[in-house]
């Protein structure tokens, strides 16, 4: 198991790109200014100790030893072990509504968009639980299997788009049916179901679906992403928008009332989009209040450093740039590979 100790300074990545742009703008500036003093044939042969490529090599050696020396300060790690450990928590399986509607903007930078990002929030404040993901539009799908390891939830999370779903709809009860099969086996564990979409539901008794969850003892949340005034739904690019039959904008509109009879049957509650911080807030706030359960996960342990390889690539690497000089070598710039000798090609000679 690979992590980071220290993953805040991989930010420090964004100065690659950022001084890779200052150095082609120096090049620029730089050959527009001997241009000035004549042509770059004349100029060549004015300095012919001049290199031009050995600064740029210089100069790229640097950034990839900094990129190294970055890495080795983000503490990279290995685990070494892999151990099971008891743990107290809850079962959440979170359903994501990933219907072509989901791409409208009535809430920026789209409901699918902010969904995403109320997700990942939800994730961060996670201890100890366990965490599945469906994504459902005419039909549900396990994205990813119930688990502890938070970071792979937030690299599914990641890929999720409109077009991973093949068959368009929202089946907001065939969600939850999935969900309710997807919670692990163990008894006496407390568990939740989240139901993040606009409530357009077009397929089934979605509340049905959220009663037979109450029955189990499971919690049915509803979060509605949109507004009620809606908006177009994005087709194809440049601006274009779905439209009917009769060539009007097809404009999806949030449904809340359907998300609240699902949450209400659920024995659950509704968090409308336009305050998902502060519904976050609450949801956690009755999750937490949820008796938590003892049960086992596999983690790795014994992280050991390996800081140190890279740290001897960064050394290397800083190293060769030493070597190397920004003027040509006077031992070797009079070869030349390429030219062929006139004298030993004419006969008799």
């Amino acid at each position: 198991m690979f992590r980071f100790g220290h993953p805040e300074y991989l930010y420090l990545l964004i100065l690659i790109p950022v001084l890779a742009f200052i150095q082609l703008l120096f090049l620029i500036q730089k050959k527009k200014a001997l241009k000035r003093f004549g042509t770059p044939e004349l100029v060549e042969h004015l300095m012919p100790d001049v290199s031009k490529f050995r600064p740029v090599v210089k100069f790229y050696l640097l950034l990839l030893a900094l990129m190294a020396l970055i890495f080795t300060l983000s503490a990279p790690q290995f685990g070494t072990r892999l151990q099971t450990v008891q743990r107290k928590g809850i079962e959440l399986i979170i359903a994501l509504d990933v219907s072509n509607s989901m791409n409208a903007q009535d809430i920026e930078p789209s409901r699918l968009e902010r969904a995403k990002q109320a997700i990942a929030r939800l994730t961060d404040r996670l201890v100890n639980d366990r965490l599945g993901l469906i994504v459902f539009a005419g039909q549900a799908y396990t994205q990813l299997p119930i688990t502890s390891d938070y970071a792979s939830a937030k690299m599914f999370l990641s890929n999720i788009n409109t077009e991973i779903v093949p068959n368009q709809g929202t089946s907001i009860g065939a969600a939850i049916n999935l969900a309710l099969e997807s919670f692990s086996e163990q008894e006496d564990v407390n568990r939740a179901i989240i139901v993040i979409t606009d409530g357009e539901n077009h397929e089934d008794d979605a509340m049905g679906a959220a009663e037979q969850a109450a029955e189990l003892g499971i919690k049915v949340y509803t979060v509605g992403m949109g507004s009620p005034n809606g908006g177009p739904i994005p087709a194809g690019g440049n601006g274009n928008f779905l439209r009917d039959r009769e060539g009007n904008v097809v404009i999806t509109r949030l449904d809340e009332g359907m998300l609240q009879q699902i949450a209400s049957a659920g024995n659950g509650e509704y968090i409308p989009a336009n305050n998902i911080r502060a519904g976050i807030n609450n949801l956690m706030s009755e999750l937490s209040d949820l008796e938590k359960s003892e049960f086992e996960s596999k983690v790795y342990t014994d992280f050991e450093d390996q800081f140190q390889y890279i740290a001897l690539i960064a050394l290397l690497l800083l190293l060769i740039d030493f070597l190397i000089l920004e003027r040509k070598n006077k031992f070797l710039k009079n070869i030349d590979l390429f030219t062929v000798d006139k004298k030993k090609d004419q006969p008799g000679k």
